[in-house]
Parts: C-alpha cells; sequence; structure tokens
C-alpha cells in the first residue's frame, strides 16, 4: 500500500514540473516575439507646409505713377517727386532705383541716376514709395546751357524692369495742373525710394 502511494505521489510531482516547465517556455516566446511598441518612428516635418510663397518684384505695368515738381527753393536747384504705388492684385518688392529718363525727342535726354544699393521695400495693395528727384534748372549757374530738356513727362519703370517697358508719366506740379521739366546737365539725381502709407496723388 506504501508503494502505491509513493507511485501516486510521484507521478503528481512529475506531472507539476512538466507544466511548470511548458508554462515558462511559452511565457519566454511571448518577450521575445512581442515587439517594442514604445519606439515611435521620427516624423520629417513637410519643407513647404509652413513656408509662405515669396513676393516677387513689382513690374511698371502693376504700379502706378505720379510726377509732381515741388515749389522753387533755389536758384540753382530744382526738386520733384516721383511716386509709385501698388495697383496690382499681390504684394511686391520695390528692390532698387526706378529707371527714370527725360527726352527732348529723339535728340537730348537725361537719365536717373541713384548711388549705393538702396534697401528693398515690401509694396501691399495701395501701399507706395517716393523717390525724391534734384535736378539743375536751366540759367542756373554752372548749368551745361547747350544739354538741356524741357518736357512735360519723363519715361519711367520698375527697378530691374526692361527699358522697354518703361511708361510715359506726365509731369504735374502740386496743383495737379500740368507743368515741365526745364532740366539741365549730365542727369537728374534720385534719391532712395522710400515707403509712402498712404500717397496723396495716384495719377497715372
Amino acid at each position: 500500500m506504501r508503494a502505491t502511494t509513493r507511485l501516486t505521489a510521484g507521478l503528481g510531482v512529475l506531472m507539476v514540473g512538466l507544466a511548470v516547465t511548458a508554462c515558462g517556455h511559452e511565457a519566454g516566446e511571448g518577450r521575445t516575439t512581442t515587439p517594442a511598441s514604445g519606439v515611435a518612428s521620427p516624423s520629417v516635418p513637410s519643407a513647404t507646409s509652413s513656408e509662405a510663397p515669396k513676393p516677387t518684384e513689382c513690374r511698371t505695368g502693376s504700379l502706378t505713377w505720379t510726377l509732381v515738381l515741388l515749389p522753387t527753393k533755389s536758384s540753382s536747384r530744382r526738386n520733384a517727386l516721383l511716386t509709385a504705388v501698388n495697383n496690382g492684385p499681390k504684394t511686391c518688392v520695390f528692390a532698387g532705383y526706378p529707371g527714370f529718363s527725360v527726352h527732348n525727342g529723339k535728340a537730348n535726354s537725361l537719365e536717373g541716376v541713384g548711388h549705393g544699393h538702396p534697401k528693398p521695400v515690401t509694396l501691399h495693395k495701395g501701399a507706395g514709395v517716393t523717390v525724391d528727384l534734384q535736378y539743375t534748372p536751366r540759367g542756373a549757374k554752372g548749368s551745361l546751357s547747350d544739354y538741356c530738356v524741357n518736357e512735360g513727362e519723363a519715361l519711367v519703370s520698375a527697378p530691374h524692369n526692361p527699358d522697354r517697358e518703361r511708361t510715359n508719366v506726365p509731369v504735374m506740379d502740386t496743383h495737379h495742373a500740368a507743368a515741365q521739366i526745364d532740366a539741365c546737365g549730365d542727369s537728374i539725381s534720385l534719391s532712395p525710394p522710400h515707403y509712402t502709407a498712404t500717397p496723396t496723388t495716384t495719377t497715372r
């Protein structure tokens, strides 16, 4: 009777050992085959998702131009204001000196000349830039009286636009009456363009 009891107990211990071994093997397999879930793949931001398009340079035809002679303050120098207003549908950049010339038909002509590299001016629709002009009037001391122009309009263009795109701009006085530039010398001096938030005149 004791032999039977020992045999039965031994079989029970053997079965328990096999069951524990099997459970441990299955658990080990689960640990080695389960992929890590806490590691996220790096995200690559889109290069264009947050970048707004940069405005392009202003074109001559999208600007409204005004040329106004200022009252005389000196017998040797005259002053005028050239204004360009962005009348196009989009923002543009006025990046440099405008093209400017005054012709006597196909004969004499005076070109506008600026110095240095002015800062670009960003123009939203309706905003503008103003360029101060200075020139020597006919009869002034030191003027080259044999090289003069006397015209009621000037040819202008936006910076870096070709000369063939220049447009005629009438000359006016401060009362918007027709006027003429009567200038002599080698050139007409242009100051760096400066921002004009609300131009007072927008006559083309």
